[in-house]
């Protein structure tokens, strides 16, 4: 694969002047059929690829959402099945992607060093009884056009006019004579590396529950908040435009995009999630947006007639990364069947190659919320693929100090604010579930040089007495307005995370070898935990600074006590909690640890009447507000819950699976069976895929009030 590129020009699209996205095309002759033929495709930002008319794109997106300064990412197809004797032709259609995010001018991706226009690399070779028939690279010899999307951007929409199309431009015998020579365009600085995540697909097709007019315009229902794309079949005369705004909100019945704007920055509010459509008038009309995705439940529909307005106009196109469901869970009660299910729509909805915090108003991979939603995820879907080709560019954005950014990708923006060592936990948390899930040890050989240099970094940060307060602490505390206004301290957080990253990094050294690198985590270990004890723990009543709920449920999940202490620090948790009426009162740290505490001490009961009770505040009043994705924020109705499609507090699910049917997976080869029997449960089961094969977990009770366990693993997993 090369690293010659071609555009149609350097000249980028912007807000105020629009560049439409590039057609190229190039025709070749074939005067016998190869027995192979292998194209490789490097589009930044995207691309979508046409042989001989036919599309064969892996997926939306291609080949991959990152900083192309980072790696160059490239797929590969077998172009075998689409070729021809005669003439045969390649096509292709550019979009801006990350190689152009002027859209995400909130984290200085409108002044990244890699900025500019759309451009593609490519080689082509076919061989027949190993004589090389055919090799094309991407040079002036393609032929370019402006195509009918005027305007492209990730995180913004789409400007298409179907009067500008070429019809069969991407077809044998189309005369391209009017077209300009491709520009040879700079290459960015990444690494070439071949896309191994897998392909953002269709996974189902949504049509609209109910239709009512808003004012002058329409406004489709889809029934639930998911991610994706539109589309829209329009019989319409020539010239007529549509305007399609999606958003996750009605506001007294009125559809209402506002919470996925950002102060300071008005374009938002003309631009976000908005596609327009012109039609050439030339009967049934289809279209899909090509370069952007969307998160929605709503769909406000201008510039079309009432007899326009019909169900066929607009079906929501269900998109995600193709994760294939390795985990799940069913009981007798609905409530928490819809928890449930409401979790894995927000973990699909935000999964776009790699875990993103929404899919609307950011698409950002924050690593603290995929670092607090690792272990439900790699429960649920095989994302071991996409997270280990995230962990690369992870290990590329580390600094020279060793700090890890808020986001990845970003061109910078995320270490002066955003990060912190919950945050970027993540770079140990992916490696060992994944090692431990997956039984894949190279993964923490990969991992393992950025783990050591991150170590040595942290420690560089410590206090003066011993502890960690950098950052970001308790996000999200329930019942707080501001993200950021949490109680548990930021060094008592924080230095319980530095602790556990060093656990972590000690037995994965280990694992592969390492024994000094083992020997200097598990010495930091040592020190963070004597510390927290030392600077942040009275003794004598066993209370954690602070006096919270996260404080004391992280300190027991994370093994801040010894034996002899847990008892103690575990009955403060419970006055902590029936002090707040039997409720939670956490940010999303303290969220990932209450509910298993809370069963390691034979407490599930309150767990899940806490998890699934109607009011507020709990999970179960989400379902009553309306909700049909995981929530940001866990607020009182009638105060913003962020977005309305966030996975970081999904981590109940992990919960359901563990405690309440009792399916624990310790490692890739074992598992724990130690179920709750809710009494208010007629059964529970939980079933995972593990190397070895599915095991499945079910309880149920009989006729006499008793529960009956069944436990169904293969051979070659080890029932504890």
């Amino acid at each position: 694969m090369n690293r010659h590129f071609i555009g149609a020009s350097d000249v980028r699209c912007t807000l105020e002047t629009h560049i439409p996205a590039p057609l190229l095309r190039r025709s070749f002759r074939l005067e016998k059929m190869p027995d192979r033929a292998v194209l490789s495709v490097c589009g930044l930002g995207f691309y979508i690829l046409r042989i001989n008319g036919k599309d064969i794109t892996k997926g939306a997106l291609a080949p991959y959402i990152g900083n192309p300064d980072d790696f160059l990412y490239y797929d590969t197809y077998d172009l075998c099945p689409y070729l021809r004797e005669g003439e045969n032709v390649i096509g292709l259609i550019l979009g801006n992607g990350l190689m152009n995010p002027f859209g995400g001018a909130v984290w200085d991706f409108d002044r990244v060093a890699w900025i500019g226009a759309p451009r593609v690399a490519l080689e082509l070779e076919a061989w027949k009884d190993g004589d090389c028939l055919l090799h094309i690279e991407a040079d002036g010899r393609f032929r370019t056009h402006p195509s009918p999307i005027l305007f492209d951007e990730l995180r913004l929409g789409e400007v298409y006019d179907a009067r500008c199309e070429q019809t069969g431009w991407e077809l044998p015998g189309f005369d391209d004579s009017g077209w300009q020579p491709a520009a040879v365009l700079p290459s960015p600085k990444g690494e070439l590396r071949l896309c191994r995540a897998q392909p953002i697909s269709v996974e189902c097709e949504r049509r609209p529950v109910r239709i009512t007019r808003q004012g002058d315009a329409f406004l489709y229902d889809f029934g639930v908040n998911s991610a994706g794309s539109f589309r829209l079949r329009l019989s319409g005369r020539r010239g007529q435009t549509v305007t399609v705004r999606l958003g996750e909100c009605l506001t007294n019945g009125v559809f209402d995009n506002s919470n996925l704007g950002f102060r300071g920055y008005d374009f938002y509010r003309e631009w976000t999630q908005t596609c327009r459509y012109t039609a050439s008038g030339e009967g049934q009309e289809v279209y899909e947006p090509h370069f952007t995705y969307f998160g929605y439940r709503y769909a406000l529909v201008e510039g079309i007639t009432e007899e326009q307005a019909t169900e066929e106009l607009l079906t929501y196109l269900v998109m995600h990364s193709a994760l294939r469901r390795t985990g799940g869970f069913s009981c007798s009660d609905p409530v928490a069947n819809r928890l449930f299910a409401m979790a894995q729509n927000a973990d699909l909805s935000n999964f776009y190659y790699f875990p993103t915090d929404c899919p609307h108003r950011e698409k950002n991979g924050w690593t603290g919320d995929a670092a607090m939603s690792a272990d439900h995820m790699l429960l649920l879907y095989d994302a071991e693929d996409s997270l280990c080709q995230w962990l690369d560019n992870i290990r590329k954005s580390q600094n020279a100090q060793g700090a890890i950014p808020g986001i990845v990708p970003t061109g910078g923006w995320g270490f002066a604010w955003g990060n912190g060592p919950a945050w970027d936990s993540v770079l140990f948390r992916l490696p060992y579930l994944i090692w431990r899930l997956r039984g894949n040890i190279g993964v923490i050989r990969e991992n393992a040089d950025a783990m050591l240099r991150y170590l040595r970094y942290i420690l560089s940060r410590r206090s003066e007495d011993g502890t960690v307060a950098v950052g970001l602490g308790d996000w999200v505390p329930t019942g707080k307005e501001r993200s950021d206004r949490y109680d548990t301290p930021l060094a008592l957080t924080d230095s319980i995370m530095v602790m556990d990253m060093a656990r972590k990094a000690s037995e994965m050294f280990g694992a592969i070898g390492r024994t000094e690198d083992a020997a200097f985590a598990q010495s930091v270990f040592r020190e963070m935990r004597e510390a927290v004890r030392r600077e942040l723990l009275d003794r004598d009543t066993m209370m954690f600074a602070g006096a919270t709920q996260t404080g004391q449920a992280m300190a027991l999940y994370y093994g801040v006590t010894e034996p002899d202490e847990r008892q103690a620090a575990f009955d403060r948790l419970l006055e902590l909690i029936e002090a707040n009426g039997g409720n939670f009162d956490c940010g999303f740290l303290g969220l990932h640890c209450l509910f298993h505490v809370l069963s390691d001490f034979g407490h599930s009961e309150l767990a899940y009447r806490m998890l699934t009770k109607p009011e507020y505040p709990s999970y179960g009043c989400l379902i009553a507000r309306g909700e049909t994705a995981m929530v940001e924020a866990i607020r009182p109705e009638g105060m913003s819950c962020g977005s309305h499609n966030h996975h970081f507090l999904c981590d109940y699910t992990r919960w359901l699976i563990r405690c309440v049917a009792g399916l624990h997976v310790v490692d890739d080869r074992t598992v724990e069976i130690r179920p709750s029997y809710i009494s208010t449960l007629e059964y529970a089961e939980a079933w995972c895929m593990l190397p070895a094969g599915r095991v499945t977990v079910r309880w149920e009770r009989q006729p006499d009030g008793k529960p009956q366990l069944t436990v169904d693993a293969p051979s070659g997993v080890r029932v504890l």
